[in-house]
């Protein structure tokens, strides 16, 4: 089992409106990553300046990231561009981070 993490951008102002969507996260989304191998997923919010920060337990090939060349994330990323920081084909801009530490 791998552990992923990454950074990424939210707008100014858009906390609510960035877990309204998550909480309706899409069901066929939900499906793909599990089906991917990410076990599980969570992403954090630093508010003073709104990095999000996002963890994941991966088994597969790669994490979410890795899935941009299906119709279902590169939907996700569209409808997610206007919140967030993105690049020109809508895939929020990330940050891969080093682990440094782990206590199991």
């Amino acid at each position: 089992m791998e552990r992923l993490a990454f950074k990424m951008y939210l707008n100014e102002g858009q906390k609510e409106e960035y877990k309204k969507r998550h909480d309706a996260l899409w069901p066929e989304l939900h499906q793909l990553l599990k089906g991917a191998g990410v076990s599980e997923y969570s992403i954090f919010l630093d508010e003073e300046t709104n990095i999000l920060f996002a963890f994941q337990k991966v088994s597969g090939e790669g994490g979410s990231q890795d899935l941009g060349q299906t119709e279902i994330v590169r939907r996700w990323w569209a409808f997610m561009s206007d919140i967030m920081k993105s690049n020109p084909d809508h895939s929020p801009v990330t940050v891969p981070m080093e682990e440094l530490f782990y206590m199991e």
